[in-house]
């Protein structure tokens, strides 16, 4: 393994951003860990792309932190426009210095120097796009994270692609801002429509995927220690089936990510279960699946889910999860519907 420098240096090979990346609490497998730094040191854009929930957002986070840069997102969504990305002015500041120049009697250099003044920086509010270029500086770039690109509309990704070849904006009454250094950049896409490939072009490019079995239950156990291990091992097991179609008999509308794994193991400890039971499960569906349908679908095939060993992912660990009982006519009467 390379050497690992101080925050806001690049690491000198995959294996140390994945360290330092472990440090803050994320667990990278080579892939993603291999592509940010390549984007790190290519300084290129990383476009990240996959299912909801699988630690797009997340990632860019602790590499915020392995840099010890601020993370400056823009969440993006339909109708966005270069405006609300960029800058915008601070019009009721602006009101108040017209109004007290007006008060003085006068604007000392007359007309020209009274809007000069009213266009001064200090009434710029700067939008994610702007701060990135601003607050980005050699040896310490700023983590731009703009998320969920796939929601916004093509226009927008058409501005996008501009900004990410010259790093630069031009504010027409101060001029032309640039960046000290690039800022590091990441993209993420849910993938609900598909991306122009000329945006993707400027980027390296990388699917994120569903972690496996092993790597799920890390990272479940790593964000709710609390947790029991029988229960961590059984939650991610379930999961793992579930995004499964054949192993689970039921294809679902919105499959769990980790997320919602994570948020199931919270649920399952606050009730003080140890172990998957169909009747805790069930009362804890909702932090799990987020549709009604789903909800349906999961509940009427709960105990042969909790059960079966189908997708193979548990026992393929050497640990499969132990046969869940049946529940007892009072945990029955307690979760139908």
């Amino acid at each position: 393994m390379g050497a690992i420098g101080a925050p806001g240096t690049v690491p000198d090979d995959p294996e140390a951003l994945a360290a330092l990346l472990d440090d803050q609490g994320y667990l990278a497998d080579d892939g993603a860990a291999t592509a940010c730094f390549l984007a790190l040191r290519m300084q290129r854009p990383l476009f990240l792309e996959g299912d909801a929930g699988v630690g797009k957002t997340e990632l860019a986070r602790a590499l915020a932190g392995v840099l010890g840069a601020p993370l400056i997102r823009l969440q993006c969504y339909e109708g966005i426009d270069a405006s609300q990305a960029l800058y915008d002015w601070d019009h009721p500041r602006q009101l108040l210095h017209l109004r007290a120049v007006q008060a003085s009697g006068s604007a000392p250099g007359g007309a020209e120097e009274l809007e000069a003044g009213m266009y001064d920086r200090r009434y710029l509010r700067a939008r994610p796009l702007l701060r990135a270029l601003e607050e980005s500086a050699p040896g310490r770039p700023a983590v731009l994270l703009i998320d969920e690109i796939d929601r916004a509309d093509d226009e927008f990704e058409a501005f996008l692609l501009e900004f990410l070849s010259d790093f630069a904006i031009s504010v027409p009454e101060l001029g032309t801002v640039r960046a000290a250094a690039p800022p590091a950049v990441v993209l993420t896409s849910n993938r609900t429509r598909e991306v122009h490939d000329a945006l993707k072009r400027r980027c390296l490019y990388h699917w994120m995927p569903h972690p496996s079995f092993e790597r799920e239950a890390a990272i479940i156990a790593r964000r709710r220690p609390e947790a029991a291990e029988r229960l961590v091992r059984e939650v991610a097991a379930a999961a793992q089936r579930l995004r499964d179609p054949a192993a689970s008999g039921i294809d679902l509308l919105k499959p769990p990510g980790v997320a919602e794994t994570i948020d199931w193991t919270a649920a399952l400890t606050a009730l003080g279960a140890t172990a998957l039971d169909p009747g805790a499960a069930a009362r804890t569906l909702g932090a799990l699946v987020k549709h009604r349908d789903d909800v349906d679908a999961v509940r009427d095939r709960l105990s042969a889910l909790l059960n079966g060993g189908g997708a193979g992912a548990d026992t393929a660990a050497g640990a499969a999860p132990a046969p869940v009982a049946e529940p007892t006519a009072d945990t029955a009467a307690r979760t139908r519907p």
